[in-house]
């Protein structure tokens, strides 16, 4: 009986800390920090050369610094106040990221697609869209 108790601690000790590990996210955290922030000089850093950006119901493929000016207008426009992953994953040679833009305007979910160029990963698409679609 002391076995299986001992056995039964050490099986729920592992789940337990399987599931409140820690997980790394694949998205750089500047990436997060210029969402939440609503700072578009610092997400364009993260942008590759040309960018696929969706906002609202406009989608476009944009450069780098004209991407950064469509972000900067939408940013004007509503005023961010934090920003949640809620889901990621991938494969090799590309990952994505979904998550929740809170703003003074409300909440936006955001789609971000990121692949590898030199050793860094840079956003190729990025889609900020109403909550509610």
């Amino acid at each position: 009986m002391k076995v299986f108790l001992y056995f039964f601690s050490v099986i729920a000790v592992i789940i337990t800390q399987s599931c409140f590990a820690q997980q790394k996210s694949v998205v750089p955290n500047g990436i997060i920090l210029s969402l939440k922030s609503g700072n578009s000089a610092e997400l364009a850093k993260f942008f590759n050369t040309s960018v696929e950006v969706t906002i609202l119901d406009k989608e476009e493929i944009y450069s780098k610094n004209q991407a950064e000016l469509v972000i900067k207008d939408f940013f004007a426009k509503h005023q961010a106040t934090n920003f949640t992953v809620v889901h990621e994953g991938g494969k090799e040679g590309a990952q994505y990221a979904i998550g929740n833009l809170t703003t003074n305007n409300g909440t936006f979910r955001v789609y971000i697609l990121l692949k590898p160029n030199q050793n860094n990963l840079l956003i190729h698409t990025l889609r900020i869209e109403n909550e509610d679609e």
